[in-house]
């Protein structure tokens, strides 16, 4: 990845990831300024397929003041994503599984294009959601005891 746009870290909590999967988006003139200028959120949004297409749903991508006057900036519209017709059918078979959801987890630069990495995820449950937490906590102090011990 060349360089990082948004990641979306709420998805990381709530979400184990099964797959993952790279995909192009389709931007007006005014989304490519404001994410330019790191005017975005990914923490509601999701994928939706339709008619053999996919789609970023709730994406916040909040217009600059400086935008064009002719248009009207609409900042959570859905935006088609730009992927193969085998890509879009393998998302659909791997999200009919049960309890399974298509959540977008980072949104990056790739050369002068912007990317948006997929992920096939299930939802975690509360105390999944615990010991993930601890888990965290236990290697953050593994390696405190680590630092202090090695000098």
């Amino acid at each position: 990845m060349d360089k990082l746009i948004a990641d979306n870290k709420r998805a990381r909590h709530d979400y184990f990831f099964e797959e993952q999967l790279e995909a192009g988006i389709e931007l007006q003139g005014w989304e490519v300024k404001s994410l330019r200028a790191g005017r975005v959120q990914l923490v509601d949004s999701y994928v939706v397929t339709r008619n053999d297409q996919a789609f970023l749903l709730n994406a916040l991508i909040t217009p600059l003041l400086s935008a064009s006057t002719h248009i009207v900036p609409e900042a959570t519209r859905t935006r088609r994503l730009l992927l193969h017709k085998r890509e879009i059918h393998r998302l659909i078979g791997l999200r009919e599984r049960s309890g399974y959801t298509l959540i977008p987890v980072k949104l990056y630069w790739k050369g002068n294009h912007v990317k948006v990495l997929i992920a096939v995820a299930k939802g975690k449950k509360e105390y999944d959601k615990r010991a993930s937490e601890k888990d965290r906590d236990w290697q953050r102090q593994q390696g405190q005891i680590m630092r202090r011990h090695s000098t």
